[in-house]
């Protein structure tokens, strides 16, 4: 019973509202706070380190739902692994480098293109006439040079990464390392045939090649290499891409190039582990396409961020490098709302709230049942004291009697102090409580025990709080 009036009590009621409030709330929070993803990065000396600071500082400042945690490595073979081994949530990845086994596409940051370019009168325009030739390239990287050798490779040709002195051997090229300030005098003195640069055609620095290139032509224009059957060698090597570059791409007049240039390259793309959920993978890409235009007055690379081409959202999916189904979802203008986002979450919460309160309801009906119930026993208890109290004779039992009536006052005043229970319940305890105190005073005192109906209905009525006063019959009634 103890344990029953604790229940009960009001301070408990409050406690359970705090409780269900602190609990609405720490969901609310919950649900509303940011979501902090690592992003692995690389290259060091690439644009992407900068594009992807530029992005994070501009989720920090808009007060997004997400956060980027970014964390650079050298190379993106460090980048991947990095994804691979769950130590990032996101990462910048070359696929032709390396391809981890759960990242699925995000965005393209840049898409590159392997140009090679050399002065018209060279006549270098097919694979097969690089055979013996010197390339000079400007930034060496691992990646651009295994590139360019599976290239070559293709046509039947070997690379050779450092110049040796002399003639070359019959089927072999040279790649000749050199600053882009040294460029110049390496074609005038033709050191090197032409120049090679796996990189994004509409980026500065290519133009600033290719102008290098068309400055040491006497006709001012420039030949590119053009691979034949691009389709074909991406069929081969799935993780490059056919690239054409237009008409015009390096100036107008005279044009360079005369006409459209088809050759292969690759990209470096934002991926995500496949485990990442739909809805953050399908924010993360929008706020990075939302974000581009300010980013792009941070960082130039922020222009070259584009969405992936696909026919289809099955095609999206099944690709030979799969799109994020998030991703797809952003492009298709299909993201999930906060209903859909938890849908499954509110109807849990229903569902066991309406148990929880059904209940709670329960139990509160069967304490207010075991009250009345205790109370009506306390009841049947003090009329039965009171037939004892009439048929007894022993001052000591009569005292015995005296003090159980206290006790029995004293646990129903408290019960009514809790919680007071229907008003004829406490009544009619309050008057067997009179009857039985009254009876066995009037046997102590007198030493008899008789007693009448109207001075047991006129008896003194306890006053203590919960108890209401039950009726006095008036005089004469019967």
């Amino acid at each position: 019973m103890k344990f029953a009036g604790l229940l009960v009590r009001r301070e408990f009621v409050f406690l359970l509202l705090a409780v269900l409030l602190g609990l609405g709330a720490a969901t609310a929070y919950w649900i509303s706070r940011a979501t902090v993803l690592t992003i692995a990065v690389a290259p060091k000396d690439g644009t992407e380190p900068a594009l992807i600071q530029a992005y994070a500082d501009a989720l920090a400042r808009r007060h997004k739902e997400i956060r980027l945690k970014v964390v650079a490595f050298v190379d993106v073979r460090d980048s991947a692994a990095a994804l691979q081994d769950g130590r990032a949530d996101l990462a910048v990845v070359r696929p032709d480098v390396d391809l981890p086994d759960n990242g699925l596409t995000l965005a393209i940051l840049r898409d590159q293109a392997m140009i090679i370019a050399s002065p018209e009168p060279s006549g270098l325009t097919s694979f097969p006439e690089l055979d013996r030739k010197r390339l000079a390239i400007l930034a060496h990287r691992d990646a651009d040079q295994a590139l360019i050798k599976a290239m070559v490779g293709h046509y039947g040709l070997t690379l050779l990464d450092k110049d040796p002195e002399g003639p070359l051997p019959p089927r072999h090229v040279a790649l000749v390392e050199m600053s882009e300030a040294e460029l110049p005098a390496a074609l005038a003195r033709k050191r090197v045939d032409a120049v090679v640069s796996v990189i994004s055609p509409t980026a500065p620095t290519a133009q600033r090649i290719v102008g290098i290139v068309q400055a040491a032509s006497k006709t001012r224009k420039v030949a590119f290499v053009t691979v034949e059957n691009a389709d074909a060698i991406v069929a081969r090597l799935p993780r490059l891409q056919s690239v054409t570059m237009p008409a015009e791409t390096f100036g107008g007049s005279p044009k360079v190039p005369a006409e459209d240039v088809h050759t292969v390259g690759a990209s470096y793309r934002l991926m995500a582990r496949a485990g990442l959920s739909r809805p953050v993978a399908a924010d993360v890409t929008q706020h990075l396409f939302e974000l581009r235009s300010g980013m792009a007055n941070v960082t130039a690379a922020a222009d070259y961020v584009q969405a992936p081409s696909y026919d289809s959202t099955a095609g999206a999916t099944s690709a030979r490098l799969p799109i994020h189904p998030g991703a797809v979802d952003f492009f298709e203008r299909e993201q999930q709302g906060f209903i859909e986002r938890y849908e499954t979450w509110i109807y849990l919460v229903a569902f066991l709230g309406g148990g929880i309160g059904s209940a709670v309801a329960w139990i509160g009906q069967r304490l207010s049942r075991l009250r009345r119930e205790r109370i009506e026993e306390a009841t049947d208890r003090l009329l039965q004291i009171r037939q004892e109290a009439q048929a007894s004779a022993d001052p000591p039992r009569l005292e015995h009697l005296a003090r159980e009536i206290d006790d029995l006052a004293g646990e129903i005043a408290k019960h009514a102090l809790e919680r007071p229970t229907e008003a004829r319940t406490m009544s009619a305890a309050a008057i067997a409580i009179d009857a039985a105190r009254s009876t066995v005073k009037r046997t102590i005192a007198a030493g008899q025990y008789t007693t009448d109906a109207p001075e047991l209905a006129g008896a003194r009525r306890r006053t203590a709080p919960g108890f209401p006063e039950a009726p006095t019959p008036e005089r004469g009634e019967p």
